[in-house]
């Protein structure tokens, strides 16, 4: 496993969760959290040998679904794999996404539309496709139990609300995302159906890694280097030869009230529980995740 979950409970028992960006990072973080909690989990993502790799580690609670989301075709896909692998589907996590930046003079239409596509449209596309599981009424149980409430986690950054330099495109999916959070909380909240968004601050993953022709992805068609440029990397004070690789996943000095930023177990504990019975009583919120850091990244 990527980390070991912080809890392991049955709260999840019976339900069937679908984590998308499941290969990496808080995806995969998250993935193996709402396993270890009782969930069967459909683990997707963009890279189809790597998530089929990290599914196995977990079982036979999990299947893995390879496919690009902004691809219309591909949300419809990947709820038709959950529910013949699983038969419904309760929990949605949109936690895939990356980061094409340019500042905004320098840059071009695919990049500023790649960011909306996977950060906006291809949420909404999901939820959509999974709506005939989601939206089915909630059944008063006989012995007076909870009525289970069906979840879907939007995964945000604290970028939609303060803006990122050198990011306009990404702040933007991601604000698109939270608004779009919003609505559908309160077009579906009579079928017990939470949906919130968490707006991640710092937290250690690839992403924030030195720029590498080694660390591409190829989505929408097209091919892009992940990671942060060295003069941005300079400009924080960590450049990308004294970068440690191994530590892409665990806590490092950052501006956040507590000195470091998040890990990935962070961000996996907030997000399981949004997704869990314990935040039953919260929709329509976009719940920060920064370590209190103050306004936005530049």
């Amino acid at each position: 496993m990527l980390i070991e979950p912080s809890i392991r409970t049955t709260l999840l028992e019976g339900q069937v969760a679908i984590v998308t960006g499941a290969a990496q990072g808080i995806g995969r973080a998250t993935a193996e959290t709402l396993a270890a909690n009782g969930a069967r989990v459909v683990l997707a993502d963009l890279d189809e040998t790597l998530v089929k790799e990290v599914a196995a580690g977990l079982g036979d609670h999990a299947t893995y679904f390879g496919g690009d989301l902004v691809d219309p075709a591909v949300p419809d896909r990947l709820v038709a794999h959950a529910a013949d692998a699983f038969g419904s589907v309760d929990i949605v996590v949109n936690a895939a996404g990356y980061f094409w930046d340019a500042v905004i003079h320098k840059m071009s239409d695919d990049q500023f539309q790649a960011m909306l596509d996977i950060h906006a449209v291809a949420p909404f596309r999901l939820v959509r496709a999974a709506a005939p599981f989601l939206r089915q009424l909630p059944v008063e149980s006989e012995d007076g139990s909870p009525v289970r409430h069906r979840k879907v986690v939007n995964v945000s950054a604290i970028a939609a609300s303060f803006g990122l330099a050198g990011g306009a495109n990404y702040a933007a999916g991601k604000g698109a995302l939270e608004s779009f959070t919003k609505s559908l909380a309160i077009e579906w909240g009579r079928f017990h159906v939470n949906v919130n968004a968490v707006s991640f601050g710092p937290i250690a993953t690839r992403f924030g890694a030195p720029r590498s022709a080694n660390n591409t992805i190829r989505s929408g068609g097209n091919e892009v280097v992940l990671g942060i440029a060295d003069k941005v990397l300079e400009a924080r004070g960590g450049l990308a030869e004294d970068f440690d690789p191994e530590s892409i996943y665990e806590a490092r000095p950052t501006g956040t009230l507590f000195g470091t930023t998040g890990t990935i177990r962070d961000a996996a504990d907030a997000t399981f529980w949004l997704a869990s019975p314990l935040s039953n009583f919260v929709t329509g919120q976009v719940v920060t995740v920064s370590g209190g850091q103050p306004g936005g990244l530049s």
